[in-house]
Formats: structure tokens, sequence, C-alpha cells
């Protein structure tokens, strides 16, 4: 018996996991990029066209890279732009 070994490290058998599991990380993230953008905007991003702006912006090209189809490694990193922007402005307006 002889056991091959992939030069790409664990990548591929990571994408093909994304990918198997696409409608189901597709459905956490539409809920947790959606939630924190509305927090976001509720808690005072709605006063300032700049906040709301670094709000919508991030949400809306998550939102549309999910309806492309784009490849799981694009919607990860936009969706994980748009979480930490939503957080920032979350704590900020929480602390303001």
């Amino acid at each position: 018996m002889e056991t091959l070994s992939n030069s790409h490290g664990s990548a591929p058998k990571n994408s093909a996991q994304l990918d198997f599991n696409r409608f189901g990380i597709i459905s956490v993230l539409i809920i947790v990029v959606g939630c924190l953008g509305g927090i976001a905007v509720g808690l005072g991003a709605i006063q300032s066209t700049l906040a709301l702006t670094a709000v919508i912006l991030p949400t809306m090209a998550t939102l549309s890279l999910l309806l492309a189809v784009a490849p799981m490694k694009q919607i990860l990193i936009a969706s994980s732009i748009c979480v930490l922007i939503d957080i920032s402005l979350i704590v900020y307006y929480l602390f303001n």
C-alpha cells in the first residue's frame, strides 16, 4: 500500500469542505451579517452618513457575493470584513 501526499497541504480538503457546506454557511452568514448590520445602524450609524456608508457597503458586497454564488473564499473574506466593521461600530456606539 502506498500513501499519496498532497503537495499543497490541506487547502484542497478545506476548500472542498467549504463548498460541500456552502448552503449551511450561507444561511449563517446571512443571519450574522444582516443582524449585526441592523444593530450597528440602530445604535447610531443612522445619524452619520459616513458610518451608515461604512455599514451598508460591506454588507451589500457580502450579500451580492452570496447571491452571485462566488467562491467561498471570497465570501468568507468579505463577511469577515463586514463583521469586523459592524462590531467596531457597535462597540463605538455603545460606549459613546
